[in-house]
């Protein structure tokens, strides 16, 4: 679970299936080789692929509109940016470090924060410290971009994303 770009959800006991899924679904976008794991957490595995993670994203979305049903337990997408300990510091150092490069001056954002198996952060100060760190206006309703931090045990994903950027079975794209 090292290293990963793509986080994936699917209900609990249908890993398998869904692994399956995904890797049917990546070779769809062009990667011969992904490496999908299962990971210690139900419901959810990850993936790395060779191709640009949001541009998987951007093609799941045109596969989806051709046939909306594709999907029959990959429930969740989300690209991720970075990967890093699950330590406030270097999180903190990597959202500081890496902002500029997603996220353009005039743009507003939210922060989303999932903990799993890590109760070590406190949710309110955790956010209210990273949004200190980056000059733009929070946005918590409309954001023009979302940074989502997912906290898996001892590890941590990162990504800045459009809000249309995670790919969910409900609607599709991400509900802010």
């Amino acid at each position: 679970m090292n290293n990963f770009n793509l986080l994936v959800s699917t209900s609990r006991f249908n890993e398998v299936n869904a692994k399956a899924e995904l890797w049917f679904l990546l070779l769809i976008c062009g990667d011969k080789y992904p490496i999908i794991s299962s990971i210690e957490f139900s419901g959810l595995i990850t993936a790395f692929t060779t191709l640009n993670a949001k541009d998987v994203i951007a093609k799941v979305k045109e596969i989806l509109e051709k046939d909306p049903n594709f999907f029959q337990y990959i429930l969740k997408i989300i690209p991720i940016d970075y990967v890093c300990e699950t330590n406030v510091v270097t999180i903190k150092e990597v959202i500081q470090k890496n902002h500029e490069e997603y996220i353009n001056h005039e743009e507003s954002f939210k922060i989303l924060l999932k903990r799993r198996k890590n109760e070590n952060i406190d949710r309110n100060s955790f956010i209210e410290s990273i949004a200190k760190l980056i000059d733009n206006k929070v946005d918590l309703t409309n954001p023009d971009k979302v940074i989502s931090i997912e906290v898996l045990g001892n590890k941590c994903g990162i990504s800045f994303l459009k809000s249309d950027q995670i790919i969910s079975s409900n609607s599709k794209t991400v509900k802010n």
